[in-house]
């Protein structure tokens, strides 16, 4: 299926080997005003990812061949940071936990509404596209440029997903403030927390692996996440 004219809301990459289902989210995708390429053989989606440079994937989890796991993973690999949204028939939280730690910005599990699905999509998008300029703010050794969407410490830049830098950003716009999971959830997926609050606890781990002593993450047992501020800092 050759791609749609890419309209302003960007193109889609539908990777799913069910044609019913694959249809219905295309139609819907469209109705919201997306460009959208179907693609329902895994191993030809990653072609399809450098070749047509899509704003968003979503990625169903099993595929037949390569699945939709393996793909994030090659994706990652390649430093390529398009938003990933995963479909999957199965719901584990084992299998949500893997696929948010290989990079997945959203996770969804089927039957899920095709409305709420272009949602999800229209709020990665949202974040990653219309990042207001604003000064670079810097906690501890880190510091972010949400303009740029660059989150780096000294001579060193750290490769995040799309979530993982809005995360890091929402906490470090208000250094010292305490969240809770279900605050982030509303205000950095954009739903409400019956999705789930491990997912906030998944991304939060990923970014302190990978900001390793630069995290300025801090736990508040019992209540939430705050980016905190050194003591030099706060002086």
């Amino acid at each position: 299926m050759s791609p749609e004219s890419r309209p302003p809301r960007g193109l889609v990459l539908v990777v799913e080997d069910e044609p019913a289902i694959a249809d219905v989210v295309r139609l819907n995708l469209v109705k919201a005003g997306y460009g959208v390429h179907v693609q329902h053989d895994g191993a030809h989606a990653l072609g399809d990812v450098r070749r047509l440079r899509p704003a968003a994937i979503i990625l169903d989890v099993g595929l037949p061949g390569m699945d939709g796991i393996e793909i994030c993973r090659a994706l990652r690999a390649d430093q390529d940071w398009t938003p990933v949204l995963f479909v999957t028939a199965r719901d584990d939280e084992v299998d949500r936990i893997v696929g948010l730690e290989l990079g997945a910005d959203d996770y969804v599990t089927k039957p899920f509404s095709p409305r709420e699905l272009v949602a999800r999509v229209t709020g990665v998008l949202r974040r990653t596209q219309g990042t207001p300029e604003t000064a670079p703010q810097t906690v501890g050794p880190l510091t972010i440029d949400t303009g740029r969407r660059r989150a780096y410490a000294d001579d060193r830049e750290f490769a995040l997903t799309a979530t993982e830098f809005d995360l890091l950003a929402y906490l470090m716009r208000r250094p010292g403030r305490v969240f809770s999971r279900e605050q982030l959830l509303s205000e950095v997926w954009g739903y409400s927390s019956v999705a789930g609050t491990r997912t906030v606890d998944v991304h939060i781990a990923q970014l302190r692996a990978k900001l390793g002593e630069d995290s300025p993450i801090r736990t508040v047992r019992g209540v939430g996440y705050a980016a905190e501020r050194s003591a030099a800092e706060r002086r």
